[in-house]
């Protein structure tokens, strides 16, 4: 048995583990050099810092490990993610390393546009479920914009196409933002260009757009998938630019192309909604300013037909001053009658008074009797209050002694003094206004005879009967009566005749005055 046991021992071929490794690794080669494979992404974390991506594919039974190069990774149409049913085109080899195989990937498709959908719709539900695709959050897009920022490659017809129809309609400042608009970075790019635009300050070197344009021509799923990245779409929503989405044809529809306020059926149709017609404002306004004149010349007419109207219906300035006048007219000729009539009152009254220098005397004597008879009593008052206190001082003298006594004399004394003082002072305040009523007569008198012979040294004469009274009545003189002239010179004395005129009416003596126009006052 032992000899047997050695005898296999050395007929059997000896390997290193290297050369075994090495060998599998050609044979799988061989036999599977370029295979197409079918699995889900499992395990997938994004590119590692090389720039290189790991995961896995598997399906319901088994599990292929899968690696992309750098290079690799940025030919791809659309960023790989975890969960998706894809389509990986390589090669197999092993990696001695672990002793496992894995396929590496030259090219990476998804398994159909259901799964893509699928994935789409899913994302798209659960944005929405957020409020990202809210009518709300939509801000308005400006009327006439002065810089427009458009996120595109610079390289294709899209931007072409925007440049010309903004020229032909609206020439204005256009920024392009150069981005790869297909591949791996598409998103990141787009994503970033829609964050630095939003970054531009208000005053800084590069204007700041009023509105921003993120646009692509058409294309597949496949091609348009970066517009579907999450970040991409979070960030289009909380721009503070409005956007206009204009990625694909009109049939083609992105995330992005809900999140963005404005979504256009193409990038020369995002051209046409962000800026009017120049030609067509012009003409709007020509014929808005055409309407404006003529409304205007309207107006004016109309206001100026019912101003006329209006100077129609009001009366002429004679009409209007007519009853004032007659008003005016009426009280002036009251104002005539009322002076006649109140200088005859006043006449009448000062005859009535029969104000003369007798009257006035008399008045004089009576107020100094007044006045006379008041100083009496005051007199007699005052002695009474003197003998009165005499004898209340002689009744108490016997109760009193020398000093209350002496005291009470002075307090009595100086009571004495001020009733004397007092007594003087009504006394003389007394005589100072009769004194001045006895002035104020004479004065009276003395202006009473001058104004008397100022009439007389006018040519006046002054009737008196025989009596010595004044005539003031035609009527009063009987024929042959011995009347006296008085004149400012003298007396003569002056026999009544029968020649002599009627006397007038009492109205004609009012209103017909002495020659000169000078009133009389007697």
């Amino acid at each position: 048995m032992s000899d047997l046991l050695a005898e296999s021992k050395s007929n059997a071929a000896e390997f290193t583990v290297s050369e075994i490794s090495n060998a599998l690794r050609r044979t799988v080669e061989d036999q599977f050099g370029h295979v197409r494979v079918r699995g889900e992404i499992s395990g997938y974390r994004g590119p590692h810092s090389s720039g290189h991506a790991y995961f896995s594919l598997k399906d319901d039974r088994a599990r292929l490990d899968a690696v992309v190069w750098k290079g690799t990774m940025s030919r791809l149409r659309f960023r790989p993610e975890e969960g998706m049913e894809v389509i990986a085109t390589g090669k197999l080899t092993t990696y001695p390393g672990k002793s496992n195989y894995q396929i590496v990937i030259d090219n990476l498709e998804p398994a159909g546009a259901g799964a893509l959908m699928a994935m789409l719709e899913e994302r798209k539900r659960r944005l929405a479920a957020e409020g990202l695709f809210d009518p709300a959050r939509k801000q308005l897009l400006p009327f006439m914009p002065r810089v427009i920022g458009v996120v595109t490659s610079p390289t294709g017809s899209v931007i072409r196409d925007i440049v010309h129809r903004i020229k032909g309609r609206f020439p204005l400042h256009v920024i392009v933002w150069p981005v790869r608009v297909q591949g791996e970075t598409s998103a990141a790019e787009v994503a970033e260009a829609v964050h630095g635009f939003n970054a531009l300050p208000d005053d800084g070197p590069v204007p700041r757009p009023d509105l921003l344009i993120v646009a692509r021509g058409g294309g597949s799923l496949e091609d348009l998938w970066g517009f579907n990245d999450e970040a991409l779409v979070r960030i289009v929503a909380a721009s503070d630019l409005p956007i206009i989405s204009a990625v694909g044809h009109e049939t083609d529809w992105t995330l992005i192309d809900l999140a963005a306020d404005v979504r256009a059926p193409t990038p020369t149709g995002a051209a046409e909604i962000a800026v009017p017609v120049k030609v067509e404002l012009e003409a709007r306004l020509a014929d808005l300013g055409a309407r404006l004149s003529g409304a205007m010349t309207r107006l004016s007419d109309r206001r100026r037909t019912d101003l006329r109207a209006a100077a129609r219906a009001l009366p002429s300035p004679d009409m209007l001053l007519a009853l004032p006048r007659r008003r005016f007219d009426e009280a002036a000729g009251r104002l005539d009658r009322g002076l006649s009539h109140d200088t005859a009152r006043k006449r009448a009254r000062l005859d009535a008074a029969r104000l003369s220098p007798a009257v006035l005397s008399g008045r004089l004597a009576e107020a100094r009797r007044l006045v006379n008879r008041d100083v009496a009593r005051a007199a007699a008052a005052l002695a009474a209050c003197v003998r009165a206190s005499r004898a209340r001082q002689l009744r108490s003298a016997g109760r009193l002694t020398v000093a209350p006594i002496e005291r009470r004399n002075a307090r009595a004394r100086q009571a004495f003094a001020g009733l004397s003082r007092r007594g003087d002072t009504a006394i003389d305040r007394k005589l100072e206004r009769a004194r001045a009523r006895y002035v104020q007569a004479e004065r009276l008198i003395a202006t009473l005879k001058l104004s008397e012979d100022a009439i007389l040294q006018r040519g006046y004469a002054l009737v008196l009967d025989q009596e010595g009274t004044v005539v003031k009545r035609a009527a009063e003189i009987a024929t042959g009566a011995a009347l006296t002239l008085q004149f400012a010179d003298g007396k003569v004395e002056a026999l009544a005749g029968s020649g002599g005129q009627k006397p007038k009416p009492r109205s004609a003596e009012r209103k017909a005055g002495p020659p000169g126009g000078q009133g009389s006052l007697f």
